[in-house]
C-alpha cells in the first residue's frame, strides 16, 4: 500500500513558478515509476509528467515540456513537480500517482492517487 500526499499548489500570475511535492508512505516507493496528471474544470484528467523508478527517465505531455521538471528522491519518499513559466492553462487540481508497472504515464496502469492539489495561474 502506497500512500500520496501533495502539497505545493496554490494561485500565481502567468509567467510565475510553482513547485509541487508528493509525500509517499511506505517502504516500496522506490520501485514505483511516479507520474502527474492534471484534471481542469469540465475537461478530464491529463498526462503531465512521469518519471521512472531511479529517475533516470522523464517523460512530458508536449504542453508542458521546457516548462515543468520532473524529480524525485527515493530517500526522501518525494517526488516533485517544478512549474515554471505557468500560463493560464495550467490552472487545475494536479495529482500525484503511483504506478507499479510500466511508466507512470497512462491513468491505466495507475495503482495508487494522491487526493489533488489546486493550482491556479491569473492572467
Amino acid at each position: 500500500q502506497v500512500q500520496l500526499v501533495e502539497s505545493g499548489g496554490g494561485l500565481v500570475q502567468a509567467g510565475g513558478s510553482l513547485r509541487l511535492s508528493c509525500a509517499a508512505s511506505g517502504r516500496t516507493f522506490s520501485s514505483y515509476s511516479m507520474g502527474w496528471f492534471r484534471q481542469a474544470p469540465g475537461k478530464e484528467r491529463e498526462f503531465v509528467a512521469a518519471i521512472t523508478w531511479s529517475g533516470g527517465t522523464t517523460l512530458y505531455a508536449t504542453s508542458v515540456k521546457g516548462r515543468f521538471t520532473c524529480s524525485r528522491d527515493n530517500a526522501k519518499n518525494t517526488v516533485w513537480l517544478q512549474m515554471n513559466s505557468l500560463e493560464p492553462e495550467d490552472t487545475a487540481v494536479y495529482y500525484c500517482a503511483a504506478a507499479g508497472r510500466g511508466i507512470a504515464r497512462t491513468q491505466a496502469v495507475i495503482d495508487y492517487w494522491g487526493a489533488g492539489t489546486q493550482v491556479t495561474v491569473s492572467s
